[in-house]
């Protein structure tokens, strides 16, 4: 953490389908605690995009991040991220520009290469003759920049397209990634990044490091700016939260073993499972991997790793089959990380609207 500057909490929200539920159940589930976060003192909130799964149900963040940022007032809202592989850079830009004309000074536009999704699917969304590979991602992302600045070069097949509509202020670009590539490339165009430790955790340290190490001042981010992303749960004692853990622990099981369907399981259904030795391992590798259980514990957990990777701000990813949980989990974790009251401007080192 950067000396002065307090410890910030985001969320990273991505929209669990609970097992008996609906889509649209947690679509407004997200909607409504994004409301809470706001009130909370969070500091952002981050919608994930995925596809082709029955346990989430956000496959297009820029639907979302609008729907949110009407109802909420000081948070900033944003994509966690867009898979750009998937589509146009124009698209992307003018979407984002969209957004900070409606809500100047509050989108984040989280740009991420991964398809979030399995190969088949990942397919599906890139038909048509004007598919892109998986290696054009830096260029897609410089065009993205490009376009929003209105930079095209000369020698650019697309020079004199502008991203509309143009405007005072523009959305906040941060990088996502989970390894060294999207690390190096978010430190040479001189962006922010934000490290998915929740997916990829060892060796993260180094990663964001290096990051640091080989960041290039810009425009848009004079100074290196890192986020992580958490997985945490909060319960009123640590019995309490492994045992609301553990549906999303099964869920992720069943996901591993394919045989994931019908949304996040019950609390009841994880409890009355007969696990086999090797499941059992695997669930006590999740648990470790998670900042679970009473407040004081899961804040504790949190600032030490904040100061393991140096970062003024994490994001905190919960799942769990009952939405009242999910949101007590974040209302205990405000309380115990002391998150500031509503009303408070949310500081950021960003320039150029962000």
């Amino acid at each position: 953490m950067s000396e002065g500057l307090p410890l910030r909490l985001g969320i990273l929200d991505q929209s669990p389908i609970r097992r008996g539920g609906t889509p649209r159940e947690a679509l407004l589930a997200t909607i409504e605690l994004a409301t809470a976060a706001d009130r909370l003192g969070y500091s952002r909130y981050w919608v994930a995009e995925h596809h082709n799964t029955p346990t989430l149900a956000s496959a297009s963040p820029e639907l979302l991040i609008p729907l949110i940022a009407s109802k909420t007032e000081r948070i900033r809202v944003g994509s966690g991220g867009v898979m750009l592989t998937h589509y146009s850079s124009l698209k992307v830009a003018e979407t984002f520009r969209m957004l900070e004309a409606l809500f100047p000074g509050r989108i984040d536009m989280g740009l991420g290469r991964a398809p979030g999704s399995d190969r088949r699917t990942a397919a599906a969304l890139q038909h048509g003759p004007g598919a892109l590979p998986l290696e054009a991602y830096p260029e897609q992302v410089r065009d993205v920049l490009r376009y929003m600045l209105d930079e095209v070069p000369a020698d650019h097949p697309f020079h004199g397209i502008r991203a509309v509509p143009a405007g005072p202020s523009m959305p906040a670009p941060w990088l996502l990634g989970s390894a060294y590539d999207s690390a190096r490339f978010a430190a040479e165009q001189g962006l922010p990044f934000s490290f998915a430790h929740f997916i990829s955790p060892m060796g993260g340290t180094k990663v964001v490091r290096e990051y640091r190490e080989q960041f290039r001042p810009s425009a848009l981010c004079p100074e290196p700016l890192v986020n992580v992303g958490v997985a945490a749960l909060c319960a009123e004692t640590d019995a309490d939260a492994h045992r609301i853990g553990l549906s999303r622990h099964l869920m992720r099981l069943r996901r591993e073993q394919g045989r994931a369907s019908g949304g996040v399981p019950s609390i009841e259904e994880a409890l009355q499972t007969d696990f086999t030795e090797p499941e059992i391992d695997y669930i006590r590798y999740q648990q470790s991997l998670t900042f679970e259980g009473r407040p004081q514990r899961v804040a504790a957990g949190l600032r030490e790793l904040a100061e393991e990777y140096e970062a003024d701000e994490l994001l905190v990813v919960t799942i769990t089959h009952d939405y009242a949980d999910r949101l007590r989990s974040y209302e205990l974790l405000a309380e115990a990380m002391g998150l500031a009251p509503p009303g408070e401007a949310v500081s950021t080192q960003l320039q150029g609207g962000a």
